[in-house]
């Protein structure tokens, strides 16, 4: 399966924005959690973000894999830092974690594009 993972991103912001007008209690505290556990503490932010496409990919979000592939490339994640982070998550996850490590994976290239 194929993804633009640009597009989706572009496309979840959109709908985000609505979510925002109509249920901005909740968006600005889910926004409120996001900034408090991805600030730089012990582990960096990037650090923080690698943890976090593990789980998406877990978890099977394709949504999550795209933001926090796009935040990973942002802060300059290398290929080999990435590969390694998907890895891990196969090894903790198995095959259905195996089938989104490869959309992470092709939404690390059009990212870095």
């Amino acid at each position: 399966m194929s993804h633009d993972f640009r597009a989706l991103v572009q496309d979840i912001n959109t709908t985000l924005g609505t979510l925002s007008k109509d249920m901005p209690d909740t968006m600005k505290a889910f926004a409120a959690l996001g900034q408090a556990a991805t600030a730089d503490g012990a582990l960096d932010k990037k650090t923080k973000e690698l943890l976090a496409l593990g789980i998406a990919i877990s978890a099977r979000c394709d949504g999550c894999i795209g933001f926090h592939t796009q935040k990973l490339v942002k802060y300059g994640v290398t290929r080999e830092e990435f590969v390694e982070t998907i890895a891990m998550a196969v090894y903790m996850g198995g095959g259905p974690s195996m089938m989104y490590a490869a959309e992470a994976m092709q939404a690390y290239e059009q990212f870095s594009q």
